[in-house]
């Protein structure tokens, strides 16, 4: 049997949830990832920025934005030892602004994902997956990267039927 991780990046805080900013306990991202692990035992792993955006939600998305734009590479607080083990990655993201935040994009070129399967899910409201499953190509050329699941982030609490039928 093949090991599986959840590598995914999650806000929790203040958050645009269906029109309206709410305050999260979890992010919306990390509710899938914990849907993905009941129904996959796959072991897991939180992308985390060393300094992390704003709670407050305008600040973070300027904060986030800027970084998009000038193509950042926000340091992380940690990665897994090895991915060498695992032969599929479960990547887990917010949309940001068409794609993942520049932290899961420190974390792709951390590593060589040659040979190994990338099945990309995100979590939005109303701009799925954007060009995220093109940037994963495009960083992680050797990898067998899957079609993504787009998972409305104001709905992701009953998303377990659309993520075991991807899974």
């Amino acid at each position: 049997m093949s090991k599986k991780l959840i590598a995914f990046y999650s806000r929790a805080d203040e958050n645009y949830v269906n029109g309206m900013i709410k305050t999260l306990d979890v992010g919306n991202t990390e509710v899938a990832a914990g849907i993905i692990k009941e129904l996959t035992d796959a072991d897991m792993f939180k992308i985390e920025q060393k300094q992390a955006y704003s709670k407050d939600y305008n600040e973070c998305i300027a904060q986030a934005q800027a970084d998009q734009n000038r193509d950042a590479r926000p340091e992380l607080k940690s990665y897994p030892d090895s991915i060498d083990d695992y032969d599929t990655i479960y990547l887990g993201f917010p949309n940001y602004w068409s794609t993942m935040p520049m932290a899961v994009f420190t974390f792709l070129e951390h590593f060589d994902f040659s040979g190994k399967t990338i099945k990309p899910f995100c979590t939005h409201e109303g701009s799925g997956m954007g060009r995220s499953e093109k940037d994963i190509k495009r960083l992680c050329p050797n990898a067998n990267v899957e079609n993504g699941l787009a998972i409305h982030g104001g709905s992701v609490k009953s998303a377990g039927k659309d993520i075991e039928k991807w899974k």
